[in-house]
């Protein structure tokens, strides 16, 4: 990223700071008391790297001495809400930086509790999110508070608090817009929805064939952890790599399933009837997304998948 965009990101990031103190005196009385209630949990994985979980969903904290960058604002304005007042009390630090990895409504409803920080997002996650929020009827000030106002193609690096934060697009996956976060210095990467642990893949809006190309570029990356955006992380972080080669494992299992049934010439529907991966069964997903995966799967090696 040049200087002048570094330049342009810390303006923003100063002017919208004067308004933190303001947003971050939030009336929660308007919300359902189901929201209310709903509670996550903030983790220290090593010095300065967090992650923030609710439910089975997984926001990456990344603490420096100027301020903080958040991955991902999760599935309502309550819980972005519970998530800034622990980094508020624990941290001790405000949030300059929301970055955005997939438009979906579970991770982007959250984005209204980040009026004061800089939004960030690639620029077809920008393209997606806003077709989505048009389909839902959101109104103006809502789509105003949920977009990203920073968008990139590629890279771009965010200097802070002597951190090199590197947000990086290495492909689609389970969109075709999911951004990741890498540390270099540190070693630690978070892939949010590129990652799911322990878990099936959901890929409504996902591309089986390219994301197994984008994961060999994440384990590609010399990074020792690499934070899941879905389910649990093990007592030892490191431990993350191995959860991903087995997500990674699941993908090729799909590929090549996908692929021997369009080898023997089978319609979609055959090969969403054949193909069971029974190994993966007992996983949470596989139900609803097994068919859709091998749907989305073989019309994207058909050349079919819009």
């Amino acid at each position: 990223m040049s200087k002048s965009t570094t330049a342009l990101l810390f303006m923003l990031a100063a002017a919208l700071f004067v308004f933190s103190v303001k947003a971050q005196e939030r009336d929660d009385s308007r919300l359902k008391p189901a929201e209310r209630n709903r509670s996550g949990t903030l983790r220290q994985l090593i010095p300065g790297y967090y992650v923030f979980s609710s439910t089975s969903f997984n926001s990456g904290v990344i603490a420096t001495s100027e301020g903080v960058v958040v991955l991902d604002a999760l599935s309502s304005e309550a819980i972005a809400g519970q998530e800034r007042e622990t980094i508020a009390s624990v941290i001790k630090q405000p949030v300059r930086f929301l970055v955005s990895s997939t438009f979906h409504n579970n991770y982007t409803w959250g984005n209204v509790a980040y009026q004061d920080v800089v939004k960030i997002g690639h620029e077809d996650y920008r393209t997606d999110l806003l077709a989505q929020m048009q389909r839902d009827h959101a109104s103006p000030e809502e789509q105003k508070a949920r977009l990203p106002q920073v968008t990139y193609r590629d890279r771009l690096t965010i200097h802070l608090g002597g951190k090199e934060i590197q947000v990086l697009y290495l492909g689609k996956g389970h969109t075709r817009s999911d951004s990741i976060i890498f540390v270099p210095q540190d070693r630690i990467a978070y892939v949010s929805e590129l990652f799911f642990s322990d878990q099936f893949l959901y890929i409504n809006d996902g591309y089986g064939v390219s994301w197994l190309k984008t994961l060999d570029a994440v384990e590609a990356l010399p990074a020792d952890i690499i934070v899941p955006g879905h389910g649990p992380i093990p007592e030892d972080p490191r431990e993350t790599r191995r959860g991903l080669h087995r997500f990674h494992q699941m993908l090729v299992d799909l590929r090549d399933a996908v692929q021997k049934e369009i080898a023997r010439g089978a319609t979609e529907d055959q090969a969403a009837a054949a193909i069971k991966l029974p190994q993966y069964e007992q996983m949470q997903g596989y139900k609803s997304q097994r068919e859709v995966a091998v749907r989305r799967t073989y019309r994207e090696m058909m050349g079919t998948l819009k």
